[in-house]
Order: C-alpha cells, then structure tokens, then sequence
C-alpha cells in the first residue's frame, strides 16, 4: 500500500531537516575535533561554547556580495552549485532509515522510495552530482578551477568503477539491488565482516568521491587556490560547501545500509528484543553514521594530501583489482550457497578477513620498500657546499668587517 501525499511530503521534509542538522553539527564538530587534535580550542565564540559558529557563517556567506566574474557562462555557471547538490540530497530518499513505524495513525517504512534497484540509482546520483564541479571549473573562465575541473573527471572515472564493484559485490552476494533488502539480508552477520575487502575499497572510494582530504585535488588550495570554485562566492559558494557535507553523509549512510547493517542494533544491543522495533533503529542508524563522519574528520587531521600520481596509482593499480576479484569471490560464495552448501557463512567470513590481511600486509611492504628507495635516492644526491654558494646564500655574521664596511658606506 502506497503512502498518501501528505505522508511523503513529511517525509520528504524530514529527510531534508536531518541532513539539514547533520550538516550544521558537522562543520562544528569537524572544527572542534581538528582544533583538539591540533591542541586549539577551535570555534568557542558565537553561542554556548560556539555551538552557534555554523549559524554565523551561513548569515555572513548569505550577506556577502554575490561576484559574477566577466567571462562566465553566466547560464551554467549559476546552474552547476545546484547540480552538486540536488543529487546529493535526492540519493538519500533510498535510505531505510527503520523498519515500519506509526506516523499520526498510519503504518509506514521509515524510508521514502523503495526502489528494486537502489544500488544503481545511488551509483547514478553520485555521477551526476560530479558534473556540478566539472561544469563549475569549466564555465569559471579561468585556469584554475579548470584545473580543479579535470581533476574531478579524472577522479570521478577512477573511484566511480571501484565504487561501483564493491556494490556489485553486495547485491551479488545478498541477491537484491533493493536497500531494505539488503539490510533485511544483513540482520544476522553485517556484510562489513563477510565482505571486507569490498567493505575497505568502498571505504576508499566513498573519501576519493567527496573531494575530501586526502584525495581533496579538484580543490586543492596549495597549488589551485581554490579550485574549481575559485570564482564562487556569497550563496554560489554556500551552495558548493553544502553539497560536500551532504554528499559525505549520504555515501556515509549507504555504507552503513550495505555493510554496517543499517537500522538494525549493534552487539550486543540487538540481544534486546525492542532494539530493532519502533524509533530506536533510527538511532542505532545515525550513530553509525557519525561514525563514518568522524572517520572523515579523523582523516582530514591525520594526513597530508597525495600526490596526483599516488591517487591516480592507488584507484586503478590497487582499489580496482581487489573489487573485482572480490566480485568473483562474491558470486562464487553465492553460487554455493544456492547449491545448499552448508557453512558458507563462517568460510566466507575466514576468506574475506585473510585477504584483507594479505592485501594490507602486501600494501606495507610495497610503501615501505618505496620509501626506502626515496632514502637511498636522497642519501647518493651528493652534498653540496652551501656557504658563498647556490642555492643557499651566506648568513650575514654580525660585526663582520664586510658588514661594518656596508654600514658605514
């Protein structure tokens, strides 16, 4: 039975709240765990001890001048901050948020599409949502957002196929495209732990595909100033630093709904017969998913940005390989199981943690011995005598008679 209008226009607007608040808390959760792990206070001004900091910048970002540079195109460059950010939004109408609960008198999932093929219309919103920085970089006008531009295509074509493996390896595995039956299937063993290589290529794949640090080069500040919204300012701007948080939600609850077992309790809650009926599975979901969110923010405080060439290497030489081999895995393990093999569940579980080991241990040798070849690289680089000398000139010594001689002319 399909819900009435009025019901999924609440829904609708409750969706939008959520991720709404979620963002809001985000920036100054992110602001005040970076400052704690860099040993500042971070924002501790606007509100009780700055809690109001994201309100603040809203207002100053909505009163700023809005600046159109000269050479745009004007149309696609007003219409690229809300192609970023509508996709983002609309993927998370096939999120199970819980199971079927009572909104003012009627029985309803908490959940606003039920699509048969979820997986893929999540898969297609995050392509598109990539066009709104491609089209931003490109209708700019100017070189460096278009440089940011090209490196989101490039980074698109790379993470969006590793991505899109490791959700072939879960609906290969759990026999539906559909989320809630996805998550239905994961009510026993999340698929984090049965399908664990795919499980860390999407963990990957979903920070390449945000833009966020380490993999943040289409905005690269360092050497792009800004990137590919260098020449966006006031709303235009709000709109593009909307979309990222929102866009790393909503790759942050698809994690949880494909391997993290969505709405359902964690151990040893679900023991609780009520865990995983009425409201208190849409708890269990957002602590999940700020779960993820913290991962982001760890990460943004933890490592340097990578090399172009290190990013472009990890996504084709090593994410993509593992996915698909893991696919194989994934379908072989299916395939038996559909045979009426017995005991599938703790081999497939076995298989995914040694791979994992063995793709993890393989990962630090190949680092390790490139860093050792950086060493004995910079090691042979023969000494050079700096004093009177490029590329470092002399210090000047103080009371040298060169200097007493300069002073006095």
């Amino acid at each position: 039975m399909s819900d009435p209008l009025w019901l999924m226009l609440v829904k609708v607007l409750g969706i939008f709240l959520f991720l709404l608040l979620t963002v809001v808390l985000a920036i100054v959760i992110e602001r005040k765990v970076v400052g704690r792990m860099q040993m500042r206070p971070g924002p501790n001004r606007v509100g009780p001890k700055g809690w109001l900091q994201s309100l603040a910048d809203a207002i100053k970002l909505a009163l700023k001048e809005d600046i159109t540079p000269f050479n745009v195109d004007r149309a696609i460059y007003a219409l690229a901050p809300i192609i970023s950010t509508v996709p983002a939004i609309t993927a998370f109408a096939v999120i199970p948020l819980g199971p079927e609960v009572s909104i003012f008198g009627h029985h309803t999932a908490l959940q606003l599409a039920d699509l048969p093929i979820a997986v893929l219309f999540v898969l297609a919103m995050s392509s598109i949502g990539v066009y709104g920085i491609i089209l931003a970089g490109w209708s700019s006008g100017s070189v460096y957002p278009l440089l940011g531009g090209i490196r989101s295509t490039a980074q698109v074509i790379s993470y969006e196929v590793a991505m899109g493996l490791a959700f072939a390896s879960v609906f290969l595995y759990a026999g539906t495209m559909a989320t809630s039956g996805i998550v239905a299937a994961q009510d026993r063993m999340w698929f984090a732990f049965l399908l664990m290589p795919a499980f860390l290529v999407y963990l990957t794949a979903m920070v390449g595909e945000t833009n966020r640090a380490p993999f943040d080069l289409p905005e690269a500040e360092g050497e792009l100033v800004g990137g590919f919204h260098t020449e966006y300012s006031s709303l235009k701007f709000a709109l593009f630093f909307l979309a990222e948080y929102i866009n790393m939600t909503t790759v942050s609850a698809v994690a949880v709904t494909l391997f993290l077992g969505g709405w359902h309790a964690p151990f040893p809650l679900n023991m609780w017969a009520a865990a995983n009926t009425g409201w208190w599975p849409l708890l269990w979901f957002t602590l999940k998913l700020w779960g993820f969110i913290f991962v982001y923010i760890w990460l943004r405080g933890t490592l340097p940005r990578l090399r172009y060439d290190q990013f472009m290497a990890l996504g084709w030489k090593i994410l993509i390989p593992v996915a698909l081999a893991w696919v194989l895995v994934a379908a072989g393990m299916r395939t038996l199981r559909n045979s009426g093999y017995e005991h599938w569940q703790p081999a497939l579980a076995a298989i995914s943690t040694v791979t994992t080991l063995v793709v993890l241990v393989f990962l630090h040798r190949r680092f390790s011995a490139l860093n050792a070849r950086l060493d004995e690289s910079t090691a042979a680089v023969p000494t050079v005598a700096t004093e009177g000398s490029f590329p470092t000139p002399p210090l000047p010594q103080r009371g040298s008679p060169r200097i007493k001689e300069d002073v006095n002319g």
